[in-house]
């Protein structure tokens, strides 16, 4: 009766960590940012690396868009922009948060564009 019992366990204990190892996918977003410089893209990126559900992130100053991977079950688009805000960065649609921004060194300004709010 015993042995019934720590067998019946063990097997739904096995078969509960095969069910977790069967995550889904992760998802990947593409984000136009304000980013300028070398400063920028490194403030972004270590920004999104502490942000939960973010397993990497590049942002490509060329066309100023960061590539963000990250776990659905934990984030979402939304999340990870307002990460980007909370850098004191334009992401897409959503303004940078003010505070934020007027802390960035001036070479991480918008060509001295006033914050639109």
């Amino acid at each position: 009766m015993k042995r019934r019992f720590f067998l019946t366990t063990g097997l739904a204990i096995i078969g509960s960590l095969s069910m977790a190892n069967l995550q889904e996918p992760p998802a990947k977003v593409k984000i136009k940012t304000s980013a300028i410089c070398e400063m920028c893209k490194e403030r972004i990126e270590k920004k999104l690396a502490f942000t939960k559900g973010v397993s990497e992130s590049n942002l490509d100053l060329k066309d100023k868009v960061v590539t963000v991977t990250f776990n659905p079950k934990k984030t979402d688009a939304t999340k990870i922009k307002q990460a980007i805000n909370d850098a004191g960065y334009d992401a897409d649609e959503t303004i940078a948060n003010e505070k934020s921004y007027e802390k960035l060194p001036s070479c991480c300004k918008k060509d001295g564009e006033p914050m639109k709010n």
